[in-house]
């Protein structure tokens, strides 16, 4: 058995070394998987790490819990789960602060949230009261933005600024953020939407599992598509036409034999006859000896 002082020291290291990659939060979970008799522990230096670091080290953490909680089930080691489930909320106030320390991690939180959620991690009224809070926090943190004054104006000395545009006293306000943390946080943001983008066109697994993403993503049809369908296949079929010799030969001969069948029914109709028998205004029909004539008939004339 591992020295406990060992185990906790290496799985703290780990935790303040946790950025964007998946690597590293792979290697902490599979690291606390495997000293999952030291269960308790190791959730307790999860706990301790989101009250004594930065902001962004607080955000990576609780990207790692997402990571950790689906290693875990797939271990079958759910006592990890239920402890996450049990200090939800203390890993919440850590993470986003009521003080407005942790503003830029109020997004981070409630996107970790719905993914619990939709793993069955977390029940959603726990979900939908946590919400309410981080709702009350990121209005408040909104307001103190709006007390911030405006720039003075060039020439104006900071005693001479007017008491209307100065910033009121305010004994909570939140200490600012460090330059290179917030470099490092646009980094490690800019890599995980790299690889959410990565992700879209993941295949879930199954025999029928992509077919039944389709089915679920796709909207039931209706008269617009059918209506949008007639008009793609009128261009196909016209596109496809102008690029086919055989096609553009064919449409050709059929034009060519319809203007010669509309020159003949004009013939014969200035003669005061039609083809189907019928009588004309004049009251003149068609002969019997000209009832049987086709079309080919004309044709074989043409050419004697």
């Amino acid at each position: 058995m591992a020295d406990p002082f060992e185990v906790r020291m290496r799985f703290t290291n780990m935790l303040r070394q946790l950025n964007a990659s998946v690597n590293s939060a792979q290697k902490a979970a599979q690291y606390a998987i495997k000293n999952r008799e030291m269960a308790e522990d190791l959730h307790s230096c999860i706990l301790e790490q989101l009250g004594r670091n930065n902001m962004n080290t607080r955000a990576n953490i609780m990207y790692f819990i997402e990571h950790f909680l689906d290693m875990a089930t797939k271990e079958g080691h759910s006592e990890y789960v239920r402890m996450i489930q049990r200090d939800i909320i203390r890993v919440v106030d850590s993470v986003a602060p009521d003080d407005g320390s942790g503003a830029a991690n109020v997004k981070v939180v409630r996107k970790v949230l719905q993914a619990l959620l939709a793993k069955n991690f977390l029940d959603k009224e726990s979900v939908i009261q946590i919400e309410e809070v981080l709702r009350e926090r990121d209005a408040a943190s909104q307001e103190l933005d709006s007390l911030t004054p405006p720039p003075p104006e060039d020439g104006m000395e900071l005693s001479k600024i007017p008491p209307s545009q100065a910033l009121p006293k305010r004994t909570n306000l939140p200490p600012r953020v460090d330059r290179k943390q917030a470099e490092q946080r646009i980094e490690e943001d800019r890599e995980r939407h790299k690889r959410q983008r990565e992700n879209v066109w993941a295949v879930p697994s199954g025999d029928y599992a992509e077919l039944e993403k389709l089915c679920e993503e796709t909207s039931d049809w209706g008269s617009d598509d059918s209506r949008e369908l007639d008009e793609e296949n009128k261009e196909w079929k016209k596109s496809f036409d102008m690029t086919c010799e055989h096609r553009m030969e064919k449409a050709k001969a059929e034009a060519l034999e319809e203007e010669r069948r509309k020159r003949t029914e004009e013939q014969l109709a200035s003669s005061g006859v039609t083809t189907n028998g019928r009588k004309h205004d004049g009251g003149t029909t068609v002969p019997a000896e000209l009832k049987d004539i086709t079309m080919d008939d004309f044709k074989d004339e043409a050419k004697g």
